[in-house]
């Protein structure tokens, strides 16, 4: 195990309470969600980020298992000093509804029968996995707003379904090398990879649970062929070119010639060890039923979008290409998202957001550090009019655990602060009224500030909070040395 990521990880669960409604109208009991965490968690929850998984991947995002081999599946972006800084931020990863890993999908028992759900297991979308991700971050975590989603591919589709679904939620979001809806040769892929799964005779209509003789053909082939979507061309003749397998002549008969042929015989007999194959069946229909434009316009479809994006494309992509990321870059402009784009330069095709360690650090991190006040500000602030009296701050600031509380008059100008220090100050000069004790010439910042900036200010005048005030001298909210000191190292 190398020493600079996170280390030893475990995966953990949690069991959902009540039913979740499918977007087919569907419902499931008694589900289960796989995660695991890297970082810890803030005081005041405001420094998670969710990762969400491709296709075939699983909640182990980072860090070692215990005689593993290999580290997570994006371990290169994830840790301490890493664009994911686990000094920071709290990431969250967690197997997909549908998955194998640990969250309810096919391979799990039915309570209703006591065996496993096989072709029982109701149809599933991406929206249906969001749901799902929702409540695991909203009742395992009481996280209230995430500080960023990140995913790649099909975890892209979740990234995009998150900003969506659920707007208020998402402050920075970053969808990478993916689509907004999957296109007839994206799906044709995934068809034809469900066909080979079918067309082997020991998947039995997805009853091979019992007898554990899987269908390892078909699943293999499927892989092998999604596998090739991948990669990009220049990739694969920079790999393997046409050199053959373990000869120096061609054998003239259907034994292995190539290394590319061995390669992804490799790809295929590895992933059945790994993978269910109703999995596969469902997540890539899944895959094929995201959509998200309305009346086939994009720009409809992404209209309630609050979140700041960065949208990262692959330029070898040639499974979701630059044109399609790009695509979705334009309806969020013409929706006035505040979105930015930038494009791996690579020659591993789609893959290239699992490998390109240094452009994804150096992307995702100067992303995540563009901050401004607006980003972090806290704005269900409680406040006190000029009329209240020093009793009834002591009891707001004990009710609500703060240690500011902004006066502000009948229209929320801002006239004043009152700190915990005050009321000491009216306790020892036995003063009851507000107007005598709060602070009047108050310092305070904008919306749009940098929080570079404000950071500097906070420590250049040895204050914990300013107020956040608009054009029109209303108060906004309240930004506060803890809720910022976590990302900035040297606070």
């Amino acid at each position: 195990m190398k020493d600079d990521g996170v280390g030893y990880v475990e995966t953990q669960k949690f069991d959902i309470k009540g039913t979740i409604e499918l977007e087919s109208g569907k419902t499931l009991d008694n589900v289960t969600v796989a995660y695991e965490t890297y970082g810890k968690l803030n005081k005041n929850k405001t420094n998670a980020i969710l990762i969400c998984h491709a296709l075939t991947g699983d909640a182990h995002a980072a860090g070692w298992h215990k005689n593993a081999k290999k580290p997570g599946w994006w371990d290169i972006i994830i840790g301490p000093g890493k664009a994911l800084d686990t000094n920071k931020f709290f990431v969250i990863c967690s197997n997909v509804l549908g998955g194998c890993k640990g969250t309810t999908g096919p391979a799990s028992i039915n309570p209703e029968t006591g065996e496993e759900y096989g072709m029982d297991f109701p149809v599933i979308t991406i929206k249906d996995m969001v749901n799902v991700q929702k409540v695991l971050v909203i009742e395992c975590f009481k996280i209230n707003q995430l500080t960023a989603v990140i995913g790649g591919s099909m975890g892209g589709m979740q990234v995009l379904q998150w900003m969506i679904s659920y707007p208020d939620i998402v402050k920075k979001a970053i969808p990478i090398a993916t689509t907004g809806r999957s296109t007839p040769q994206q799906i044709a892929f995934n068809a034809v990879g469900r066909q080979a799964i079918f067309s082997d005779p020991k998947w039995n209509q997805g009853e091979y649970y019992k007898t554990n003789d899987v269908p390892k053909s078909g699943l293999s082939v499927a892989r092998m062929m999604a596998h090739i979507t991948y990669l990009s061309e220049e990739s694969m003749d920079l790999k393997f070119g046409r050199s053959l397998q373990d000869k120096n002549e061609k054998s003239f008969d259907f034994e292995i010639d190539f290394q590319v042929e061995s390669y992804l015989k490799h790809q295929g007999t590895t992933f059945v060890e790994r993978f269910d194959a109703n999995s596969y069946l469902y997540i890539t229909k899944a895959v094929d039923y995201f959509d998200l434009s309305e009346e086939g316009s994009l720009i409809e479809g992404l209209s309630n979008v609050k979140s700041k994006v960065k949208i990262i494309a692959v330029d070898t992509d040639w499974l979701y290409p630059v044109e399609q990321n790009e695509a979705l870059v334009n309806a969020l402009a013409a929706n006035d998202v505040n979105v930015s784009y930038s494009e791996l330069q690579s020659p591993h095709g789609h893959d290239a957001f699992l490998l390109e360690e240094g452009q994804l650090n150096f992307i995702i991190s100067s992303f995540l550090s563009e901050n401004i006040v607006a980003d972090l500000m806290k704005t269900d602030v409680p406040t006190l009019n000029t009329n209240s009296g020093v009793r009834e701050a002591a009891e707001l600031m004990v009710k609500e655990q703060v240690t500011h509380v902004p006066i502000v008059n009948g229209v929320n100008e801002l006239m004043g602060i009152v700190t915990s220090w005050d009321l000491s100050k009216a306790i020892a000069n036995d003063t009851y009224e507000l107007d005598k004790i709060m602070t009047k010439s108050v310092r305070s910042c904008s919306k749009e500030d940098s929080i570079i900036d404000i950071a500097k200010k906070l420590k250049d005048y040895d204050i914990s909070c300013l107020p956040v005030i608009g054009e029109d001298k209303k108060l906004e909210g309240l930004i506060t040395s803890e809720l910022i000191s976590h990302l900035i190292s040297k606070y």
